[in-house]
């Protein structure tokens, strides 16, 4: 994949101190097995805002996207398995990403060089935000998350109030179309295919 994660966790409050705002604290905590195994799963790519005019760039051409993190604790490495929808065409990506415990981050390395994305937990355990470029405010942005394929007004009001955090504007946003989604077939084929495997072993 290219960007969702780039653009692609809570486990209980005392493991990573879920924020009640965003304004209360953009920067990540520390990752434990805990955060780890959280964030494993199936989550949807919403919105994101960038000033990275790569990032930007990338974020508007998808039209939809959903992804499968499954968390290897000894190594320290995600699996992501990505659907995204561009062009309204599906692209399927398997890819790793690399888990930075003491910052908080996951990395990829792609355009050349690695990118890395900060993991801010929120209240909600249903949604996350990865902010990018923290320290860079011509080239901070921010992705946001959540377990469903729509989210909430109220899901999205946190994500808003993060980017005002950031002096971003709401206008700024580029959102997702879950409507727009081409990838639901060949999902249903791999989980298929997946399924048969495990039978036969």
């Amino acid at each position: 994949m290219t960007l969702p994660w780039a653009l692609a966790i809570l486990s209980l409050l005392p493991l990573l101190e879920a924020q009640k705002l965003p304004c209360a604290n953009l920067t990540a905590a520390p990752i434990t097995n805990a955060t780890l195994e959280w964030i494993s799963g199936k989550w949807f790519y919403i919105a994101s805002a960038f000033r990275n005019p790569e990032y930007k760039q990338e974020a508007q051409a998808i039209q939809a996207d959903f992804f499968y993190f499954t968390a290897n604790l000894t190594e320290d490495t995600v699996l992501l398995r990505e659907y995204q929808t561009k062009g309204d065409k599906c692209i399927y990506n398997s890819s790793y990403l690399k888990v930075q415990r003491e910052n908080g981050s996951l990395s990829k390395y792609e355009w050349g060089r690695e990118n890395f994305g900060y993991l801010v937990l929120l209240q909600d355990p249903r949604t996350f935000i990865l902010n990018f470029y923290p320290e860079d405010k011509q080239n901070e942005g921010l992705s946001f998350y959540t377990d469903k394929p729509e989210a909430t007004q109220e899901q999205l009001e946190v994500f808003h109030e993060a980017m005002a955090c950031m002096g971003m504007q709401k206008s700024e946003a580029i959102y997702t179309d879950w409507k727009k989604d081409q990838c639901g077939p060949l999902e249903k084929q791999h989980e298929e295919e997946r399924k048969k495997r495990t039978e036969e072993s």
